[in-house]
């Protein structure tokens, strides 16, 4: 028996674990991620990001165009009685990506798993499985088997299950998914080279045979089609049952099936994503319906709070405290995004005629007032990604959230004249960000380390066209006006996580407290919960 030693145990390595593994990458964790399967899953599964999820893939290393992706103008949904009864406008860009596309999820998983051969702190075992873990106070201690039957011992400070719905972590930990599994059954169809195809995505709101419809990337278009009473797997996976379904679109001509099956739908939400020192991120903490295209999404936003608590902790720069920040943050979000999609699904999927003309007629009536329509075609019914309670100070000054992400957008560099996304201005650690000003200027020698020592560096935002300056301080100019004077006045600093939450703002006059404030949070996080608590 072969014992190894790690960080990070990362069991799972679909597209959440993989961008938790590049992100633990970036911050230098050493790391092990095991997967029974030996290549990846090539049919599409996953098909929608938006402008969350592209942000915090950027934040894992990935360009525009590492990726193919379709950016959607619109969300249309179609009632056999009313037309279009409503719309979701997603043209356009939020912090520098698009607000929707739709990609290939193979694409993506190829991309984020080649991107960590860059890592030297990060192996990968494939045909290796979890089989079992226990915990101490110090560790946990997990034994894999690998393709051959060999079984072997791996000893890290931190496990994390990106393992799926069906996650052997959580059930190991003894985590109740609570939740609904939904009765219906849907037929989804991937095919190419469509006769009749689609830039968009439609749901046809036929309560005989509700069906959303989409553009994907490589030519493809996708159906999923609600299975009636009586209609069973076999049925509907039978070539002839789906050439009949798409004959509406086909018009004749053959179209390239690339994958046909029948799944159930869920929406379940584990008690609580961290139990001592095991995690759960993805599907293994929540699985959401699909109708607001939030799963994959979900799961990147669980990685991007995870990864920085899990390096600061292990390379001591935050307490263990920070990590119970995880639950506490993400999980009312996941819970409003779940309500979201279940609230779609009765828009989508009306259980009768009668329920259909009443639905579909209030929601057309409902339009023709400009207030309401707005809620739902500029996608102001999304819940916002801001937490109430967490690792940041609590209140609010001026224009900024705290809790929330600090806006992007394309700035320039003074010195180097290199132009890039804010975010990548920032850095991958903690950042002081000064509008129009030095953040460090009020800071001692000593405090400038303190920060310096904690991943932190100091960055000035000017705005586009200010003159130039001797300032030794990292400056950069804002092209449109976005952060300055948009979101903070002139003389303003934000302290910035390193998934681009504001921890802390104020006046430069106060940047002494706020700093020894947002490093408190660091070592004793906001809740008083402790990350050794309860133990598997």
């Amino acid at each position: 028996m072969k014992t190894f030693s790690t960080d990070v145990l990362i069991a799972g390595l679909g597209p959440v674990g993989a961008a938790l593994a590049n992100l633990l990458g970036r911050y230098g964790v050493n790391v092990l991620v095991v997967d029974k399967a030996t290549e990846i899953f090539k049919a599409p599964r996953a098909i929608a990001l938006d402008n969350e999820a592209l942000r915090v893939l950027q934040l894992c290393g990935l360009k525009e165009g590492d990726i193919d992706t379709v950016a959607i103008p619109e969300v249309r949904m179609h009632s056999p009685l009313f037309g279009q009864y409503s719309r979701a406008v997603t043209a356009g860009a939020i912090d520098g990506h698009p607000k929707l596309v739709t990609f290939y999820q193979p694409q993506l998983e190829e991309v984020l798993r080649t991107r960590l051969s860059q890592f030297p702190t990060v192996q990968v075992q494939l045909g290796s499985e979890l089989k079992t873990f226990e915990q101490t106070a110090e560790a946990v201690k997990a034994t894999l088997q690998d393709a051959q039957g060999q079984t072997h011992t791996v000893k890290a400070r931190y496990i994390v299950g990106a393992d799926g719905a069906n996650s052997l972590v959580r059930r190991l930990l003894g985590q109740d998914f609570k939740g609904k599994t939904y009765a219906e059954d849907w037929l989804v169809v991937d095919a190419k080279r469509v006769a009749r195809p689609i830039d968009h995505v439609e749901f046809i709101c036929d309560p005989q045979r509700p069906t959303p419809h989409m553009v994907a990337p490589g030519d493809r278009q996708r159906w999923e089609f609600k299975l009636q009473p009586g209609e069973t797997r076999e049925q509907m996976e039978h070539p002839d049952t789906v050439r009949r379904l798409l004959a509406p679109w086909a018009q004749g001509q053959e179209i390239e099936i690339e994958r046909v099956a029948v799944y159930r739908f869920h929406a379940r939400v584990a008690d609580t994503f961290q139990i001592g020192r095991a995690f759960l991120v993805g599907d293994a903490a929540h699985i959401t319906p699909p109708f607001v295209g939030q799963g994959l999404v979900a799961g990147l936003r669980d990685v991007a709070n995870l990864a920085w608590k899990l390096a600061w902790v292990v390379q001591g720069k935050a307490g263990a405290e920070l990590l119970a920040s995880y639950t506490q943050e993400r999980q009312p979000h996941v819970k409003a995004m779940i309500q979201l999609a279940r609230w779609m699904g009765q828009l989508v999927m009306p259980s009768n005629a009668l329920a259909a003309f009443l639905t579909h007629g209030l929601m057309k009536t409902l339009s023709n007032i400009p207030k309401l329509r707005s809620l739902f075609e500029n996608l102001e019914i999304k819940p916002v990604n801001r937490f109430k309670t967490g690792c940041f100070m609590q209140g609010q000054r001026g224009c900024l959230h705290r809790g929330g992400q600090v806006p992007q957008t394309w700035v320039r560099d003074t010195r180097r004249q290199q132009v890039v996304l804010s975010d990548d201005a920032f850095g991958a650690g903690f950042a002081m960000v000064g509008f129009g000003v030095d953040p460090s200027q009020g800071l001692t020698p000593d405090q400038v380390r303190q920060w310096q020592g904690l991943g932190g560096r100091f960055v000035r935002i000017m705005a586009h066209g200010a003159p130039k300056d001797d300032s030794t301080v990292e400056t950069w100019e804002d092209f449109n006006g976005t952060l300055l004077p948009n979101i903070a006045p002139r003389g303003w600093v934000a302290l910035v996580r390193p998934d681009k939450v504001i921890a802390h703002d104020g006046p430069i006059k106060d940047v002494q407290t706020m700093m020894s404030q947002t490093v408190a949070l660091l070592v004793k996080a906001a809740t008083t919960a402790s990350i050794h608590g309860r133990l598997a």
